[in-house]
């Protein structure tokens, strides 16, 4: 194939400008391609050339995208272009690459769900948020890398080997939805899919220093994802959101856009529009912000502490009513291990009695001890009574989370106690500063809860560690109102700046 990112392809001869090189295009945003296209400034097929050749030289590397649909996007991109030049407008992404966690099934391309058994599965529909993004014109360029089964906060996988960060490719750039994530930083793909059971889509954001959205729980089909047609059942799990990783915050809220929604298909994503979500349009300077780098005692790395501190004496300087503080009374420890209980009694509901009891006694040992694990382990065990009970304890935690929130604009925390680290044995002890902490506190503590919980939460790019590396923020908000936070999360970067190109890309 001609890779020639700069020549238009015969039948586009109407678009205006040529002088795009391949590393401009690659770092165009989602919503700016999109604009682009439909001006004609830019071709569909320039703007995937430009991407294949950019993932042609950079994924060797990273090994970030591991199945690509090269032929069928060719192919739909060429059809995109014939359809814009007859005033054919398929959609808002009408002929925009995009990625696909390789948990999502998509139609007629390979889904592993990084699991060995699946390793060939070749589905024949598309997930349902895979189907609104073809719908509005999207072209699907391949699919990212995750862990086996997507379970893990690094992304290794049994079938394709490691992915690695492209601020430094001896760390890992997080999981599960990792592939994802260093495919967006590195300029290969401008939009990404993916799913967050336990910080799946916001560690990642924060170890690759893009911008990621765990919409409210429910709002988003999960219909498609994980969906295993043998071996091990995972499904759509209550406690997982799906959404969009992104370099910038637009392009998180026109892929929510898109993809939020009833569906027949899942029962419990409720006919609610975005356009119902109320967005108060406060200035900066009027919003009321808490924050905290400390939940629970668990600690965070030094750096991250002064980012946070430092973001407070810039809000204040903008007329922000900010403060150092959290939902008063709140058990972190107790939230984090009844998160764990309502994932080991969902995960155990689809295991035969050996490998429940096979996962139980391995299960410490391989992810390091801590509240999550604690529970974990306890919930493999539950039985119709115990799970109930965990129930009833989440709901007082949501309760006492959506009093707290009716207080503040947003609630500003880390992602995780440190910045990326180096590839390592799951489970082994991370270092945080002096201190050495179990490996499901310091990747999980700060995202977990908001999985039980269901709250919305942004990821935006905050800040850089004295080696180079991202930190990122969380920003919690109300249940169902994603549309209001994400206007916060805009007005945020005003002062964080927004997506930093890694060196070399």
């Amino acid at each position: 194939m001609d890779t020639d990112e700069t020549t238009p392809p015969p039948h586009s001869t109407n678009h205006t400008s040529t002088q795009h090189s391949a590393g401009d295009i690659v770092f165009l945003s989602a919503h700016e391609l999109a604009a682009k296209i439909r001006a004609r400034k830019l071709s569909s097929v320039q703007i995937f050339r430009a991407h294949l050749t950019h993932i042609r030289l950079h994924n060797p590397s990273l090994n970030a995208v591991v199945t690509l649909d090269e032929e069928r996007a060719l192919v739909r991109a060429e059809a995109a272009d014939r359809a814009l030049a007859t005033g054919e407008i398929w959609g808002a992404l009408h002929g925009v690459p995009v990625t696909i966690k390789d948990a999502f099934e998509t139609e007629g391309l390979r889904t592993t769900f990084g699991y060995r058994f699946t390793s060939h599965y070749v589905p024949t529909r598309n997930a349902t948020i895979v189907e609104r993004l073809v719908n509005a014109g999207a072209i699907v360029l391949g699919k990212t890398n995750i862990p086996e089964v997507s379970w893990d906060w690094q992304t290794k996988s049994p079938i394709f080997g490691r992915t690695n960060n492209p601020w430094n490719t001896e760390c890992t750039p997080g999981g599960s939805t990792g592939g994802g994530a260093a495919a967006v930083a590195s300029g290969m793909s401008p939009l990404e899919i993916g799913s967050d059971g336990a910080g799946s889509i916001r560690v990642p954001a924060h170890f690759c220093g893009v911008f990621g959205l765990k919409p409210t729980g429910h709002l988003v089909s999960g219909a498609g994802h994980m969906e295993i047609p043998r071996g091990v059942e995972r499904g759509h799990s209550a406690l997982s959101s799906f959404g969009p990783l992104a370099r910038s915050v637009a392009d998180l809220r026109l892929a929510l856009s898109i993809i939020a929604g009833s569906d027949e298909r899942h029962w419990d994503v409720p006919p609610v529009s975005l356009d119902a979500q109320k967005d108060s349009l406060k200035n900066l300077g009027e919003r009321r912000f808490a924050w905290t780098g400390d939940f629970g005692g668990v600690p965070v790395t030094v750096e991250t502490r002064q980012a946070f501190s430092s973001l407070g004496k810039r809000l204040k300087e903008r007329g922000c009513h900010v403060e150092r503080t959290h939902p008063p009374s709140f058990d972190f420890a107790g939230a984090l291990e009844t998160c764990g209980e309502l994932w080991g009694a969902e995960s155990a509901a689809d295991m035969i009695l050996p490998l429940r009891l096979a996962t139980q006694a391995a299960y410490m040992p391989l992810f390091g001890r801590g509240p999550w694990t604690r529970g974990f382990v306890r919930g493999l065990g539950f039985n119709a009574r115990g799970y109930s009970q965990a129930l009833r304890r989440r709901d007082q935690f949501i309760l006492s989370l959506d009093k707290f929130l009716s207080n503040w604009d947003a609630w500003l925390c880390p992602v995780a106690s440190v910045p990326a680290f180096t590839h390592r044995r799951t489970g082994k002890r991370i270092a945080v500063d002096a201190a050495k902490i179990p490996y499901s506190q310091a990747c999980g503590t700060f995202a977990s809860i908001f999985n039980m919980t269901e709250h919305p939460v942004v990821v935006i790019p905050l800040a850089q560690t004295q080696e180079g590396l991202p930190i990122g923020m969380q920003l919690v908000g109300a249940r169902w109102g994603d549309t209001e936070l994400l206007s916060v999360a805009e007005q945020l970067t005003q002062l964080t700046g927004g997506f930093k190109r890694p060196p070399g890309y």
